[in-house]
């Protein structure tokens, strides 16, 4: 599988009631193909997913990629902390046409490493689809250890990971231990940096909701061995990288892409809009990026 670079985990736009904005997403997919992004990931934990009900996310599935139109790739997030609503979600994502699914770890169930062998390999038993483990300890309470990652590389349709915990030790751990064919792609928008450069193939980004193009650019100039520019582009976008995680995602970064006109308001209880405290440092983060 060719994914690589810049893949946006896209927030789910929302009128202020909470209901589903789609024409806004649309808005926000012809926005990514655009800037150059190399690809989307719907209802990731980003997208709000442990908020939507089954049918809203098989919609959100389903509008993405009939109105990406394969002009991008779509990966769809369908991991649930039920291995048998995840095995339900990735088998419509297939249906639908998704090119892969990403399958976060099951939260706070706190299955051990046998059980999270077991849920992940009896999915990917279940449906021939290309599918991304997501780890990300600090929301899930459920660490994916490398050992077990390293089992799974060896299971059918598993074909990379995302690895959110923005331990660097882990990650170059990771990327010295599997084959080369399985897809490491950074989860954090801080360290991904450091990752690729050390072989990840790109990340799954928070940041490039609000930074497609100049996400795409570092992703790229990686690949083109440009490391100093890569560099250059990084240290613009660093700001961006911690403070949209100055609430829990996707507080701030809906509310940034609010002040760029490009969705609404609307967020999913119990999350709500970002502090006002907070909205000055999110603006002095994308000044710096140079967004308006």
């Amino acid at each position: 599988m060719s994914l690589q670079g810049s893949l946006v985990a896209i927030v789910t736009p929302m009128f202020p009631d909470g209901s589903l904005d789609i024409q806004a997403l649309h808005g926000l997919i012809d926005f990514h193909i655009s800037e150059g992004t190399d690809g989307i990931v719907i209802v990731g934990t980003t997208g709000e997913s442990a908020t939507v009900n089954f049918d809203e996310h098989c919609q959100l599935i389903d509008t993405t990629i009939k109105h990406a139109n394969k002009r991008i790739p779509v990966i769809a997030g369908t991991g649930a902390n039920s291995t048998q609503e995840a095995i339900d979600l990735t088998k419509e994502a297939k249906r639908l046409g998704a090119n892969a699914c990403l399958l976060v770890t099951p939260y706070y169930n706190k299955p051990n490493q046998i059980g999270l062998f077991k849920h992940f390999s009896k999915i990917a038993n279940e449906v021939e689809i290309h599918q991304i483990l997501y780890n990300v300890p600090s929301r899930t309470s459920c660490d994916l250890h490398n050992d077990t990652v390293l089992r799974l590389s060896e299971v059918n349709n598993i074909v990379g990971i995302k690895d959110a915990t923005g331990d660097m030790t882990r990650g170059i751990d990771l990327i010295k231990r599997l084959p080369a064919h399985f897809l490491v792609f950074s989860g954090d928008d801080a360290t991904a940096l450091s990752l690729m450069l050390l072989g990840a193939k790109g990340i799954v980004s928070v940041t490039a909701n609000v930074a497609p193009k100049l996400m795409h650019k570092m992703c790229e100039c990686v690949r083109l061995k440009q490391n100093d520019k890569a560099i250059e582009i990084n240290q613009q976008l660093f700001s961006l990288h911690t403070n949209l995680f100055i609430e829990s995602n996707p507080i701030p970064v809906k509310w940034a892409l609010k002040t760029m006109g490009l969705i609404k308001e609307g967020i999913r209880l119990p999350l709500v809009e970002l502090s006002q405290s907070h909205h000055k440092i999110i603006q002095i983060a994308m000044k710096e990026a140079h967004i308006q």
